[in-house]
């Protein structure tokens, strides 16, 4: 290695360690349409980018917060939290974003603070796929004090949208309430890391066993996202303020 690459990682090392100084919060956002409503609210922050997406820093009642574009489904959700633990060091992670909930166990824009994670979308076909989705199944531990109301639940974590035939097929091993993309992989990643995490999710949209009212109306979804996304951002503070 020449000394100019040696210096420029050391610059690098000082640089990211800068940056990680401290941090006690990272907020993850994981859809483009919920990224979309989430960066216009900060939009005096500095934008950086990352392998993943664009991040910032703000200060959310005087805490120095990053919020982290890390990408919808579960292979983005995997690498962009490990980026994010590795290069920024946070002591806890929060994941805000949207999520599926089914009918007559939840209503629309209720407000979920998840309690355990089942990936559910694996076929072991040499072995039993109940031993797999277990060794996918993350718990999470929820701050003592709740400061907002929410739906404490499971939420069942797929590359797949939750649709009325979706719903029929799990409906007996399951009984679900909430159904979303990445919110699977995020907790087992930052469970193998041992770094603490709150995954708050707004119901976006209704499924039940005859029809899922997103089903073809991407402007549903997009136009309830904006109002989730803008309540979990309203309630930020009062979570930071119980889990420090």
């Amino acid at each position: 290695m020449s000394a100019f690459s040696r210096a420029a990682t050391v610059l690098l090392l000082i640089a990211g360690a800068a940056c990680a100084q401290d941090l006690r919060f990272a907020v993850l956002i994981s859809a483009n349409a919920e990224w979309r409503v989430v960066k216009p609210l900060y939009a005096s922050a500095p934008i950086q980018t990352s392998p993943y997406g664009e991040y910032f820093f703000a200060n959310v009642e005087h805490e120095r917060v990053l919020f982290f574009h890390g990408g919808w489904g579960k292979v983005a959700a995997a690498g962009s939290t490990q980026y994010v633990i590795d290069r920024f060091r946070p002591a806890r992670l929060i994941n805000l974003g949207t999520c599926g909930g089914v009918e007559g166990r939840i209503e629309r824009f209720d407000i979920v603070a998840v309690e355990k994670v089942v990936i559910y979308d694996i076929a072991e076909a040499m072995g039993d796929s109940k031993e797999a989705i277990a060794e996918y199944s993350t718990t999470l531990t929820l701050p003592t004090r709740l400061p907002v109301p929410v739906v404490k639940a499971a939420m069942y974590s797929a590359d797949r949208d939750l649709t009325a035939a979706g719903l029929r097929e799990m409906e007996a091993p399951y009984h679900p309430v909430v159904a979303d993309w990445e919110s699977g992989s995020i907790a087992w990643v930052a469970q193998k890391n041992h770094t603490p995490l709150l995954i708050l999710r707004g119901v976006s949209d209704l499924v039940g066993p005859e029809k899922a009212e997103a089903q073809g109306n991407l402007q549903l979804f997009q136009d309830n996202t904006v109002r989730v996304m803008k309540d979990l951002v309203a309630a930020l503070p009062k979570w930071l303020a119980v889990w420090r």
